[in-house]
This record gives C-alpha cells, structure tokens and sequence, in this order.
C-alpha cells in the first residue's frame, strides 16, 4: 500500500424536528435532504480545521475529498445532498473543483477500492449508518478491536482516522475529537448509547 492517511467523517447536521429547524441549501432554499443551519456551520469549521494548515498533524490537509454522490444510491435509499454539502467548501479550499462524487452509497465497496489505492491525505464524508455497517468492515485495521461499531445519531464531531506507512498492507486507526462546535464531546463513539 501506498503512504496513506485515511479521514472520515459523517456528514454535518441533519433536520431533526423543530429543534434543528429546516434543512436548507446553499442558496436557503428548503431541502429535507440538506443541512439545516447549524449543519452548514460544521462544514464551515471542518473547512477551517482541515483546510487552513491549522490542524497541524493531527488534522493534516486533504489532496482528495470524497462524498456520496448526491443525486443517485445504488440500495435503494433516497439520495441525500448532505455529505457533498458538508465537503463542497473544504473541497474548494484545498484547490479541488468539488469533492469526488464517483461512488454513491450503495457503492461503498467499490469506494474503499479506490480509497486503498490512493496516496498521500484522503478525506471521506459518508452517512454514519454506511460507515459503520459498510466502509470500517472493508479496511484492513491493525487494530480493528478498537473501531466503533456503532454511531450514535446523534454525533456529527468525529473524526475517524487511518494512517498506512509506505509498503504498509494495514491501517493504524485512531478516533479523533476535535471539539469544534458547542455540544462536542470528547467520548469515544463506542461509549455512547445505540440510538438508531
């Protein structure tokens, strides 16, 4: 494998009842499909931190960005806007067009395909229930007692981060929590309660 480090992250936050209001979006049109406000000051700081320098590190710059394609699914779910959107602006920040929206979700096998053969910073927005059931089962972790197996619906402040040395045939996993937004936490997602 090439030198290789892995990011991934859920996408931002989603409507949820009058709590969060209305998803939304870019331009403010309504969109059950889209971040609400709150969602879009996320993907704001995950730009911030991933797209700055300012991470340092532990929060290195990503030179490919993947989301799920926001338009199609291959499982027969409705396609959401939510990964793109939390990505589009930190895709743009480090010099991309867009991120890569190649694989839809449905396609995760093929996405880690991809991912695998890839060098260098690869960061990955996907839908938190695929993560878990779909894309952490297909990576090759050293340490793979220690990936969460569920993810509270809750939490959108994780990072989930693989690192591969170069001629490494696995990954060294790590959960990272930057706490950037008021009502972070710093637990781990294996402490919190299944929900969803």
């Amino acid at each position: 494998m090439n030198a290789l480090t892995l990011l991934i992250i859920r996408h931002a936050e989603k409507p949820d009842g009058d709590a969060t209001g209305p998803g939304l979006t870019h331009k403010g049109t309504p969109d059950s499909k889209s971040l609400v406000i709150f969602g879009w000051e996320r993907a704001g700081a995950w730009t911030a931190l991933f797209g700055s320098g300012l991470g340092g590190a532990t929060y290195p710059t990503p030179q490919a960005v993947y989301a799920a394609d926001p338009d199609s699914t291959k499982d027969g779910s409705d396609p959401s806007r939510r990964p793109y959107e939390t990505v589009l602006e930190l895709a743009a920040r480090v010099g991309l067009d867009k991120p890569n929206t190649s694989f839809a979700k449905g396609q995760e096998a093929a996405l880690v395909d991809a991912l695998l053969a890839q060098s260098g910073t690869v960061l990955v927005a996907w839908e938190h229930k695929a993560i878990i059931s779909d894309i952490l089962p297909r990576l090759p972790v050293s340490n793979a007692g220690e990936l969460p197996t569920h993810w509270s619906g809750k939490r959108f402040d994780v990072v989930l981060r693989f690192d591969c040395a170069a001629g490494g045939t696995e990954l060294a996993f790590t959960e990272l929590y930057p706490c950037l937004m008021p009502g972070d936490s710093a637990k781990p997602l294996k402490r919190d309660p299944k929900d969803d």
